[in-house]
């Protein structure tokens, strides 16, 4: 039942959303967050999940666990589905959710610019779960190539191609480079996992194209020194099962690789349409909710979009990025807004402080962009390490990550390559043991 204390609903567990909960612990509010997950995840290093790296529980925190010493704090899991504005309610599957005051924050999926069967062949990195079945298809490429005897099948194996020239396709490009070259190059018998290929593809011009260019041209540098192919100026025709099909121009070239991995478009929670058709508000093209100079919507001061599902005008005009920074600086920033609204106050209008972007592609190679310094190489690379390893929530994770990163370096050892779910080929079933003993006389013969 809603009690006669001001109550902040907020809809996503992310840094957005976590923030405004924190942010309002000595508020004379209630807070009730929903979110259809139980634990928060630090986004930046899912590649290292989805690489071996990391286990899933040294970059995400029990939502409960974080908010434990918030006694004004309530974690329900629930899934959104509408929105009742007339009413001051969220609708979830089952029941209505009433507020004073309403946070949506509830991120953004993967964009497979209309063509979502492509997600089939090439899964996105937005989730835990996303991590794990990437690590799955990595180590399970190797694997199976090891079983084969036909060489044109063991390359297949071996060629992995990661979509996307942002910061998530040189994470996860870099890290499979050192995975097949440092790794995994003593493990096996009969394949040389250092030959494996790695193919970065990107559409546009150069890879990280909101970088200055000099930060861009470094970046793809160090990718290449590491042994990675990188195509720019392609684009994807189409993806499937074992193949991905680019054009450039009047040329075009099919790549065969049974490892496709996403890391391109981004389109915002399909909540964010909901809420605008509730409320009135308007959405961009990628379905981000137009925003006030206070996160707030148009005419609707109680209701408070942030993070990536939030089109915010910055300082120069342009939205701003879907960035962790962008949304904690927002989260803090609302949550003293309604703190200060309770005691009859307002705040100046939400002024975005831009303290660099970064993007690291492997071991001592990164490029970071702050103000007018741009950083390359080992710099940069320990700078990232710093700043990543303080926005992660939990201390003890913290430390947990560092003992891991440390290890990692001295001995470039992946701890967490564990194939986890369905492991036999695709089109196989898994074999009976007399098959079984059968395949294996004939692979070692």
């Amino acid at each position: 039942m809603h009690t006669t204390a001001h109550r902040v609903v907020i809809i996503g567990g992310g840094f957005a959303g976590l923030n405004v909960a924190k942010g309002l612990k000595r508020a004379p509010a209630e807070v009730v967050m929903l979110d259809r997950r139980n634990h928060h995840v630090f986004q930046p290093l899912l590649y290292q999940v989805a690489t071996g790296a990391l286990s899933p529980a040294n970059i995400s925190a029990p939502l409960r666990a974080v908010l434990s010493g918030q006694p004004n704090a309530t974690v329900l899991m629930e899934e959104v589905v509408d929105f009742d504005v007339a009413n001051r309610a969220v609708l979830t599957k089952g029941r209505s959710i009433p507020y004073d005051t309403l946070v949506v924050a509830a991120g953004a999926g993967t964009s497979y610019f209309g063509h979502d069967e492509w997600a089939a062949h090439a899964p996105p990195l937005k989730n835990i779960e996303d991590a794990i079945e990437i690590r799955r298809r990595v180590l399970n490429a190797f694997e199976q190539a090891e079983r084969e005897s036909d060489p044109e099948r063991v390359r297949e194996w071996l060629t992995f191609v990661v979509v996307g020239g942002g910061p998530t396709g040189l994470e996860l490009a870099g890290a499979l480079c050192e995975i097949s070259r440092f790794t995994l190059c003593k493990e096996f018998r009969r394949i040389d996992p250092t030959q494996a290929r790695v193919i970065l593809v990107e559409a546009a011009p150069r890879v990280l194209p909101p970088y200055p260019e000099d930060l861009s041209a470094k970046a793809r540098q160090a990718l290449e020194e590491m042994g990675a192919e990188v195509r720019t100026g392609w684009a994807v025709e189409e993806i499937r099962s074992g193949a991905v099909a680019l054009k450039r121009g009047d040329e075009c070239e099919t790549l065969l690789a049974r490892t496709i991995l996403w890391g391109a478009g981004v389109k915002a929670s399909p909540l964010g349409k909901k809420l605008a058709a509730a409320a009135g508000a308007e959405t961009d093209r990628g379905g981000r909710v137009v925003v006030t100079s206070d996160c707030s919507l148009p005419g609707h001061p109680e209701i408070f979009v942030l993070g990536d599902l939030a089109h915010f005008k910055g300082a120069d005009g342009q939205p701003l990025p879907g960035l962790a920074p962008v949304a904690m600086q927002q989260g803090h920033y609302v949550a003293a807004r309604i703190a200060a609204r309770l005691k009859g106050r307002e705040l100046k209008p939400f002024k975005y402080f831009d303290k660099g972007s970064m993007a690291t592609i492997g071991r001592r190679a990164a490029v970071a962009q702050m103000g007018r310094l741009h950083l390359s190489g080992t710099v940069a690379w320990l700078a990232w390490l710093f700043i990543h390893l303080m926005y992660i929530v939990s201390f003890g994770n913290r430390v947990l990550v560092l003992i891991q990163w440390g290890w990692s370096y001295f001995t470039r050892g992946r701890s967490a390559r564990l194939i986890t779910g369905r492991w036999e080929a695709e089109g196989q079933a898994p074999p009976t043991p007399a098959a079984s003993s059968r395949r294996l006389h004939a692979v070692v013969a």
